[in-house]
């Protein structure tokens, strides 16, 4: 795949993420492909995927991800994004909230998402939750 190609891969992958429908990021990976966050247990396999992209749908139902950057470092491509959203999703506490992070990933031979270590910080996420994005702590 080309950079250009991978380019076009992100921002199609960026709009599903942006969709409300966690199918839609799911199709991005191979059958048995991995998506995982931080610290977390991998979801594998495209159901489990689609779970985790729904966690985030339902958390932020005005949820947008935006595309910062796309890097290749050896085998791998780092997709860098920032979301924004506000948390008036189940048990959400309403408040905005704006994290930055970035997803390495391990592309297989169908050109789809075999493997994703997801990354971002968990400590501002778990304050933007508590009090905003806006505010500082």
């Amino acid at each position: 795949m080309t950079m250009e190609e991978r380019q076009d891969f992100a921002c199609r992958y960026t709009a599903a993420w942006c969709s409300q429908d966690p199918a839609k990021v799911a199709s991005f990976f191979s059958a048995n492909g991995s998506l995982k966050v931080n610290d977390g247990a991998p979801a594998v396999g495209r159901d489990a995927i689609a779970e985790t992209a729904h966690s985030f749908m339902a958390a932020f139902p005005d949820l947008l991800v935006i595309m910062d950057g796309l890097l290749e470092e050896g085998d791998r491509t780092v997709y860098q994004w920032t979301l924004i959203g506000t948390n008036t999703g189940t048990r959400g506490g309403g408040k905005k909230v704006r994290i930055s992070g970035f997803e390495q990933w391990r592309m297989g031979e169908d050109g789809l998402i075999a493997e994703s270590q997801g990354q971002f910080d968990s400590a501002d996420y778990q304050r933007q939750l508590e009090h905003g994005a806006l505010e500082q702590s």
